[in-house]
């Protein structure tokens, strides 16, 4: 397994489905977890550490809204690189503009990478770039996925 993907609850999972989505486009090794940070943390840290010790993780997705404390917790008890979705959260009164704020608010020795809100797309598909980097399988897949991207694009703009 390559990346693991948190959820702060099951409402939160359609929308980190996505991730998991992505990365199977570019056939990267995944799994989901639905734990709570504030309802589950001896849980969460025994899995962190479950996790840690498997050959091959290099990245975490991790997606909350409200407080969105889940990336900032793992990121504190681990050393993998944690990507952090704040996630709208329907009885949030805040659009989702308070996960994103908790997020990217980390403290200085806690550093979660952050996305828009809601942009699971986005976070699956940086991971798919920083593996690029290492993995030349990933990489050829990336770069057709792009011109694929483009050429779609280029298409969209000539009906016009």
């Amino acid at each position: 397994m390559k990346v693991a993907i948190f959820c702060g609850s099951i409402s939160d999972k359609p929308t980190m489905k996505i991730s998991e989505n992505i990365l199977n486009i570019f056939n990267i090794k995944n799994k989901t977890y639905i734990i709570s940070a504030h309802r589950l943390p001896d849980i969460l840290s025994k899995t962190i550490k479950k996790i840690e010790s498997l050959e091959g993780m290099e990245l975490i997705i991790a997606g909350a809204g409200l407080s969105a404390h889940l990336p900032g917790i793992i990121a504190s008890r681990t050393i993998i690189p944690v990507i952090g979705v704040p996630i709208y959260a329907n009885n949030g009164l805040l659009g989702g503009i308070d996960a994103l704020l908790s997020i990217v608010q980390m403290p200085k020795d806690v550093p979660v990478a952050t996305v828009g809100i809601n942009n699971a797309y986005n976070a699956a598909l940086l991971s798919v770039h920083i593996l690029a980097i290492k993995y030349k399988e990933i990489k050829k897949l990336l770069l057709k996925f792009r011109m694929k991207q483009k050429e779609k694009l280029v298409t969209e703009i000539d009906k016009y």
